[in-house]
This record gives structure tokens, C-alpha cells and sequence, in this order.
């Protein structure tokens, strides 16, 4: 019997590193869209947006499975229901992923300043997605923190893109609709990095039992 979930365990462990490889290529695929101003590299995230849904459901599925048909232990329980909480964010990174690629065709062709510090947030985002994941599936607690901390550097990266657009926006009110553009771009970024956060805090509770969001309740 113990053997079976292990098996299903071991398949869970799977489906949740190849959602984050997916996440990691629609966030990639989406900022060099942006970059290279390319709408046929924009319209290869949608698939894989789809794909997240889909591996959404296999995981809810595996671990409903695992939940019903074993007894899992407290340890196991808790890699499962943080499993559970963690598609949830992966769904919608590829969710947003495919934003910023409905923008990029739907822009105008031009020249854009913010895309250098847009690519600084989303190789930034990307490394948060792949290193919360990778917590996870090593129980790495030390990893899952440090990607907690850098969610502050991709902050940072978003309020000098809002800075850079105002500057714009002051210089030639005409460039109001690109500003709305780079600005909704910038957010869906930082809203990446928010569901990469997310991810490990969930990566420290399956671990620890402990979420952050408990310990600012009980604060």
C-alpha cells in the first residue's frame, strides 16, 4: 500500500516540475515577445497557458487520489494540500503570462525604453518561479525564503517602471496609451512575483507546517 503512494507521490513530484517548466517558458516566451516586439513569439503563450490548466487538473486529480485512497501521514498531508495551493499560483502565472502577450499584440510597433527594465523583472520573476518550485520538491526551506526576499527586488524593478512612465507621460500626454501598456505589463510582472512568493511560502508550510499567513494572524 505504501508503496503505491509513493508511486503517486513521485508522480506528484513530477506533474509539479513540469508546471513550473511551463510557467518559466510562458513568462520567458512573453517578455521576449515584448523585448523582440513579435507577435508570432506572443501568440506560443496562449498554448501553454491552456497546458497549465490542463496540469492543473491532473495534480487536483492525483492528489484527490491521494487523499481518498490512502492515509497519508502528516508529513505527506501537508506536501499534498500545499501541492493543492501551489497550482492554484502556477495557474495563474500562465494566466498572466498570456496578458502580457495579448498587450504585446495588440501595441503599436515602436520603440520602448521600459523593456530593459521590464527584462530585469521578468528574468528576475522566472528564477523566483523555477527556485520556489525546486523548495518544494526538495523541501528546501533556505531556498524558499530566499525567494521570499527577493520579492522585494522585483518591488523595486515595478516602481522604477512606474517612475520612468510618469516621465513619459509628463513629456508627451500623446504616449498615454503605450504608458497604460508598459504599466499593465510591469503589474503583471509583479503579480508573477507574488504567486512565486506564494509558491514558497506553501513550499515552507509542506515542510514546516507553518504559513506565513498564520503567523500574521496569531501576530
Amino acid at each position: 500500500m505504501r508503496t503505491d503512494f509513493d508511486r503517486q507521490l513521485r508522480l506528484l513530484g513530477g506533474e509539479m516540475r513540469e508546471m513550473g517548466v511551463l510557467c518559466q517558458e510562458a513568462i520567458a516566451l512573453a517578455a521576449k515577445a515584448l523585448s523582440e516586439d513579435s507577435r508570432e513569439l506572443a501568440a506560443r503563450v496562449p498554448p501553454i497557458s491552456a497546458a497549465l490548466d490542463q496540469k492543473e487538473r491532473d495534480v487536483e486529480n492525483i492528489c484527490l487520489k491521494l487523499l481518498l485512497r490512502q492515509q497519508p501521514v502528516a508529513g505527506d498531508l501537508r506536501q499534498i494540500s500545499a501541492a493543492l495551493k501551489m497550482i492554484t499560483d502556477m495557474e495563474r502565472i500562465g494566466d498572466q503570462a498570456e496578458d502580457i502577450a495579448e498587450i504585446v499584440s495588440s501595441m503599436a510597433p515602436g520603440p520602448r525604453p521600459e523593456t530593459e527594465l521590464l527584462g530585469h523583472m521578468a528574468r528576475a520573476v522566472i528564477q523566483m518561479v523555477t527556485d520556489s518550485v525546486d523548495a518544494y520538491l526538495r523541501q528546501d526551506t533556505e531556498l524558499a525564503a530566499q525567494v521570499i526576499a527577493r520579492d522585494e527586488l522585483v518591488d523595486g524593478y515595478f516602481e522604477k517602471v512606474k517612475k520612468s512612465l510618469v516621465d513619459i507621460i509628463v513629456a508627451g500626454p500623446d504616449l498615454g496609451g503605450y504608458a497604460l501598456d508598459m504599466l499593465m505589463t510591469g503589474k503583471y510582472f509583479e503579480r508573477i512575483g507574488d504567486h512565486a512568493t506564494n509558491i514558497a511560502e506553501w513550499a515552507i508550510y509542506s515542510v514546516t507546517g507553518e504559513h506565513r499567513s498564520e503567523e500574521l494572524t496569531s501576530g
